[in-house]
């Protein structure tokens, strides 16, 4: 019995995400409300999705998007960068620390919470906050179902997770990229906490076994992960987090192209 209850709560996961995610004209990925609805738990998917009025064409104006998604949250927009394929958003609380992170749709102007780090493993603000680090979603879990530094993680594995999307050769079923979205250091142990400086040097490590001319740049703390942007030439080239607990190592694959940022 424990056995096929486990096998339907899987096969309707796969079902809701599969339904909840859409490719858009340009290339990208955005998740529908659905994906909340149907993922959700304890009330909060509003407080993940908010839809949109119309198209987005710049940074003000994503910024605008934004805040009204952040007001239900109590929450204010920082720093927001425009890529190619959507705008990043960050949202921090009234004492100015990061709370999570939002992806505003230059298409439809939706709101959501950011793929990856910020849905699974924000602590405060995310899927599963508040859950024991055995949660099926946990990114602080080694026998998590889309844990972070589990290789047998169902989103996120060692280069064949079903969201895998790392920079590599293409195995997950949401990687632009392809590999996996997830990457523990092997020394890092599962302890905890990851300072900052120890979160840079990992990024750099992963960085330079990747594309030699990129470096991560100043983190940015948010609820039970960092998040920061990787530069070439002193220049913002794309994103990447890692996991405050496990140094697990997640790369923003989703964005595009970077166009331009305000602080």
């Amino acid at each position: 019995m424990p056995a096929l209850v486990l096998v339907v709560a899987v096969a309707l996961l796969v079902g809701s995400v599969g339904f909840a995610v859409a490719a858009t004209n340009g290339g990208g990925w955005r998740m529908h409300a659905n994906a909340f609805s149907m993922m959700g738990s304890g009330g909060k998917s509003q407080a993940w999705y908010r839809q949109g009025s119309g198209p987005v064409a710049d940074i003000p104006a994503a910024r605008a998007r934004a805040q009204q998604f952040a007001d239900r949250l109590g929450l204010k927009t920082a720093e927001v960068m425009q890529f190619s394929n959507n705008f990043y958003v960050r949202l921090d609380d009234k004492t100015g620390h990061g709370a999570t992170e939002v992806l505003v749709d230059p298409k439809t102007g939706d709101v959501s919470l950011e793929y990856g780090p910020a849905m699974m493993w924000n602590t405060r603000y995310g899927m599963m906050s508040g859950s024991s680090r055995a949660g099926m979603m946990g990114g602080n879990s080694s026998s998590g179902m889309m844990g972070g530094n589990s290789s047998s993680g169902m989103m996120g594995s060692a280069g064949s997770g079903m969201m895998g999307g790392g920079m590599g050769s293409g195995n997950g079923m949401m990687g632009s990229y392809g590999g996996s979205p997830n990457w523990t250091p092997p020394t890092s142990g599962t302890t905890g906490p990851v300072t900052a400086t120890q979160v840079r040097q990992i990024a750099n490590t992963w960085l330079a076994g990747k594309d030699k001319a990129l470096i991560a740049g100043e983190p940015d703390a948010m609820p039970g992960y960092f998040t920061m942007e990787t530069l070439r030439n002193g220049k913002v080239d794309g994103m990447l987090s890692v996991n405050a607990s496990t140094g697990a190592l997640w790369y923003h694959w989703w964005h595009g192209q970077f166009v331009a940022m305000e602080a």
